[in-house]
This record gives structure tokens, C-alpha cells and sequence, in this order.
């Protein structure tokens, strides 16, 4: 894989039935340490004028997106297990809780692909069930 990547993430969040569905597509960096896939990129927040800087940290058996700036977060997602973290946003601050029931990785010379479904609880209550795809693909470099 490239060290510049581009990245696709695709949310599904299911509540009361109805699906509302996200997708995002940014540059992004990659590197590998430890065994472990690292994706840096910066978003920019609807409204914001501080941009948020994202770290997403794969492993064979875990998820971690991490979230600094305009926004703070560190959520975790492991199969099988619930984390709790604190979300920070402008408007206050939240309780969310993950609870991954599928975790898949799919690894290939170019790309990374990580499917999650999970339950999304916030401030201990059930908001959702949702799907999660981070799609990572090598840019390719045209001469």
C-alpha cells in the first residue's frame, strides 16, 4: 500500500426503522507499525471552521478511530465486547457505548476494508444499530 490513500467511509445508522445513510470520501495517509494499519486524514465539520484530525488504527481483531480537534472522541470497536467513551462535540459532551457484533478485515497489496456492524448507545440509551465500512485504497502514482 501507497503511503497516500484514499479513504471511503459508508455509515448505515437504523433507527426506528429508517436507515440514514453517510458517506464520506478523504486523502489520507497510511502506515504500518507494529503489525497494525495507522490512516491519518483531517475533515472539516459542517459549520466549523476548526478542522478535526482522525487517526484510524486497525488491528486483526479491533477498530480505533480517534478524533482531536472541533470534536474529540476515542471509539473503540472490538467484536464482541462494549466500550464506553466520552464524545465531545461544541454542544456538550456525550456518554456513546459500541457494541460490535461483526468485525471483519479484508487485506489485499493495494487496499484495506474493515466491516463493522455494532449497537450505538448514547448517554446509556440504544440509539442505533449501524453498519460501518472504512474502504482504504493505495493512490495510484501516474507518471
Amino acid at each position: 500500500m501507497t503511503k497516500d490513500v484514499l479513504v471511503t467511509i459508508n455509515g448505515i445508522h437504523t433507527m426506528d426503522e429508517e436507515d440514514n445513510d453517510v458517506e464520506m470520501v478523504v486523502r489520507g495517509d497510511y502506515y504500518q507499525k507494529n503489525g497494525k494499519h495507522y490512516i491519518l486524514y483531517e475533515e472539516v465539520l459542517e459549520g466549523m471552521e476548526e478542522t478535526v484530525k482522525n487517526v484510524i488504527k486497525i488491528s486483526d481483531s479491533s477498530m480505533d478511530i480517534i478524533k482531536k480537534g472541533a470534536a474529540n472522541s476515542h471509539m473503540l470497536f472490538e467484536k464482541n465486547k462494549k466500550n464506553l467513551s466520552c464524545y465531545s462535540t461544541p454542544m456538550g459532551d456525550m456518554i456513546v457505548g459500541i457494541q460490535a457484533n461483526r468485525f471483519r478485515v479484508e487485506k489485499g497489496k493495494d487496499s484495506l476494508k474493515v466491516h463493522v456492524d455494532y449497537s450505538l448507545d448514547i448517554n446509556y440509551e440504544h440509539m442505533s444499530d449501524c453498519r460501518i465500512c472504512v474502504d482504504v485504497q493505495s493512490c495510484m502514482v501516474q507518471d
